[in-house]
């Protein structure tokens, strides 16, 4: 619950393009409850007979007229009832509350909800898919803002319910998990925290520095493992990350470690000798133990919208991608592509992360997700 709050509260901080596009959606409803209110509060007008129609003589003296009409708006009447204020029952009842708007969900409001979904990173394919699942129980039927919510939110937890899983622990040691991703994802930040938690759950963890070209990630994975202590495996800047990857394998199970984390030098999927560079490091592992790696997690930053789903279909050809950790929630105002991921890869989805905080990672629960998404408490 206190992770969802947290969620909630600064994974869409610039405010939600899902929930923004929901209430503009229904914008056209409310106003359509305006003008109902305003017909049934005008008063009834009726034309008089010919016949009975009084006709002022223009002789009349107007101050006259004035005056009677000024005396009759001071004199109360013997018949009129005096206005009373709405009694504390009738207002607990709701009696006097505004009504609620609500809109047909016709065709054209969902091709409106499609294009909102779309906005939101959803990606068409999901987004077709979402509407039509909305609309096969709904159509015809009209609805207020709160409950397109809670039914969106309801689809896209039941998209996202089979891949939410934690990261698999097994029996051999040790499990090998290889973490990759492209550059400023935030891989070794996860890998720092992922170690930390494993470590405080009774783990014995060994991380290797594979990043062997950026000493600022070396520095940064060391601050982790002293922070957590876990010993950090690392090799001369500019070595071959694959030769470090074998070593640490080898130094790890001397130790008796349950976990070896392997750092990766973060890389652009369109780069094809840095992709053949992280082809060659599983090669290597698997010379070790056929089995490894375990676990391949590919670090996706939420920021990167539908160009994560690229970088999902080309590192799990070359790195046979097994999990998925979603990153930097807190600085996006969409996250609908991780609903796109679901519904297309289907691969189990770890953790997400909202800062740069040890609690700041947590794993991955659907129905948290789909309310902070879109905008429900």
């Amino acid at each position: 619950m206190a992770f969802f709050k947290k969620l909630r509260d600064r994974m869409f901080k610039s405010s939600s393009k899902l929930d923004e596009g929901l209430d503009a959606l229904m914008e056209e409803g409310e106003a359509n409850v305006a003008k109902e209110t305003q017909a049934q509060d005008l008063p009834e007008i009726t034309s008089a007979p010919a016949d009975d129609l009084e006709l002022t003589d223009p002789s009349t003296d107007i101050s006259q007229s004035e005056d009677v009409q000024s005396s009759v708006a001071s004199s109360p009447s013997a018949d009129a009832e005096p206005v009373s204020e709405p009694s504390l029952i009738g207002r607990l009842l709701g009696r006097n509350q505004s009504p609620v708007a609500r809109r047909e969900l016709d065709d054209e409001m969902l091709e409106q909800l499609e294009e909102v979904l779309i906005t939101a990173d959803m990606g068409v394919e999901t987004s077709l898919r979402v509407s039509a699942n909305i609309a096969r129980d709904h159509f015809g039927k009209r609805v207020s803002t709160q409950e397109l919510k809670h039914l969106l939110s309801d689809e896209i937890a039941r998209i996202m319910d089979p891949v939410a899983k934690p990261l698999p622990l097994y029996s051999k040691r040790p499990q090998v998990v290889l973490v990759v991703g492209v550059n400023g994802s935030g891989k070794t930040t996860t890998i720092g925290k992922l170690a930390s938690q494993f470590k405080a759950a009774g783990k014995s963890v060994v991380i290797a520095a594979g990043d062997t070209f950026r000493a600022a990630a070396v520095e940064q994975l060391q601050v982790w493992g002293t922070r957590a202590g876990v010993p950090v495996l690392t090799a001369p800047e500019g070595s071959d990350p694959a030769s470090l990857a074998f070593d640490a394998m080898t130094q790890a199970q001397d130790m008796g470690a349950d976990l070896l984390m392997i750092d990766t030098a973060g890389r652009l999927q369109n780069r094809q000798d840095l992709m053949e560079e992280l082809a060659k490091i599983v090669r290597v592992i698997r010379k070790k133990d056929p089995e490894a790696p375990h676990n391949t997690l590919l670090v996706l930053d939420a920021t990167t919208g539908q160009n994560a789903l690229n970088q999902v279909e080309i590192f799990g050809k070359l790195a046979d991608v097994t999990g998925l950790v979603m990153t930097k929630l807190d600085g996006t105002a969409k996250g609908g592509v991780l609903v796109a991921l679901a519904d297309k890869f289907g691969l189990p989805i770890h953790a997400v992360g909202v800062g740069e905080q040890i609690d700041d990672l947590s794993a991955f629960d659907p129905q948290d997700f789909a309310k902070a998404l879109t905008g429900l408490e």
